[in-house]
């Protein structure tokens, strides 16, 4: 494949840059009071995990945990954080945004975490924004990819931080690599006009796709018949069809297509990435599909990557998932922040997070950039047969 994306790096940095701003949150700045916060206390170092592990999207959140569940047990039998085990304590938010919010009130309050990993999705994650905050401890969300999360109303949100790239990367890319690579001149879209995630994705693409725009139609999360919609666009003239959602739409739109005779490429984004959207299409009619990924074992990062897999294979009899990766590559980013601080208090290590550079994660080697957003690699995978069978990584 081509590989054209360098210059568009350029962009994106000046993107990041005129977003900055001073720290946001109804919660002071770190150094302000020496009681604010959680504070380590006891024999272990407790991180909460609040998933999504139940309702709607629990095939992100059951991964997320397996991968943060790996990372502890490899962090403790290698002697823990500061000569102390990690404690998980884990809570189901059920796919639902105000549960989310509650769920980051009672660990924070209740179980007295020092950090946090997840949500899994964006419009869970802004809903804990405010108690995570309130209570300064630091959240690490590994799927969260709404541009907002880290940075609102041009303040930098002080406790947030992601392993995963933002969506606006994402549909930046998507845009260059259906222009580049699929040579398309036309695109058609069928997208989620019911999410954050999916709107932010469409907005992104639109902005910076340098073809045309043949054919735009909707649909709302839960929906599972997309004929009429598919109908339609199977009259346009177009090259690829762009569908930004998640997976359980994403799958029956695949097959539903698929079976219409629509054989053009189909592109998404991350929320593409669960085994259930292979098994909602169909392995048959999942060919000529790519979606941007955070990882993939066809095109490892660095060298931790290849025992990671072995460690994951040997713990769950399966190889890891993109969202089993950024989970795992998020507790270990909090560890990093406590050691680089030497440290476990909530706000000492919400300000390693926010200066943590070089980390070598599976997901990438990351910095952590001035918006709390990582700056790493991309994957974009392709799929033939439901199998991956190309990925393609492109450096920032």
């Amino acid at each position: 494949m081509k590989k054209k994306f360098a210059f568009l790096f350029v962009g994106l940095f000046f993107l990041s840059a005129c977003s900055a701003g001073p720290s946001g949150g109804s919660a002071g700045a770190a150094g302000d009071n020496s009681n604010a916060g959680n504070q380590q206390e006891g024999d272990t170092i407790k991180v909460g995990l609040n998933l999504e592990l139940s309702g709607a999207v629990a095939g992100y959140g059951a991964q997320e945990e397996e991968g943060a569940e790996l990372a502890v047990e490899k962090i403790n039998e290698d002697g823990g954080i500061l000569g102390k085990d990690v404690e998980l304590v884990t809570k189901d938010n059920k796919s639902d945004n105000n549960e989310a919010a509650t769920t980051a009130a009672n660990l924070t309050t209740n179980d007295n975490i020092v950090a946090m990993i997840g949500p899994a999705t964006s419009g869970a994650v802004k809903a804990a924004i405010p108690n995570v905050t309130k209570a300064q401890v630091p959240m690490v969300t590994p799927s969260g990819t709404d541009d907002s999360i880290t940075v609102s109303n041009d303040q930098v949100q002080e406790y947030i931080f992601r392993s995963c790239f933002q969506d606006s990367f994402q549909g930046v890319i998507l845009a260059k690599y259906a222009t580049d690579n699929l040579e398309a001149e036309k695109t058609a879209i069928l997208g989620d006009n019911s999410s954050d995630y999916a709107t932010g994705l469409t907005k992104a693409f639109t902005d910076e796709y340098d073809g045309d725009i043949v054919a735009q139609e909707n649909f709302t999360k839960g929906d599972k018949d997309f004929q009429a919609a598919l109908t339609k666009l199977k009259e346009t003239d177009f090259d690829v069809l762009y569908v930004p959602g998640y997976y359980e739409e994403a799958g029956l739109i695949i097959k539903q297509a698929r079976e219409m005779g629509i054989e053009q490429p189909i592109i998404g984004a991350d929320g593409f990435g669960d085994e259930k959207m292979i098994e909602l299409a169909g392995e048959e009619n999942v060919s000529n599909v790519f979606y941007t990924g955070h990882f993939s074992a066809l095109a490892p990062a660095n060298d931790t990557v290849e025992p990671f897999i072995d460690d994951f294979k040997g713990k769950y009899d399966k190889e890891p998932s993109t969202f089993n990766a950024l989970s795992y590559d998020a507790m270990l980013m909090i560890k990093a922040a406590i050691e680089n601080e030497d440290s476990a208090d909530s706000t000492d290590i919400a300000k390693g997070l926010a200066e943590l550079q070089d980390f070598v994660g599976v997901t990438g080697n990351i910095s952590v950039d001035q918006d709390h957003n990582p700056e790493k690699p991309l994957v974009v995978v392709g799929f033939t047969d439901g199998e991956e069978s190309s990925a393609e990584t492109i450096e920032p």
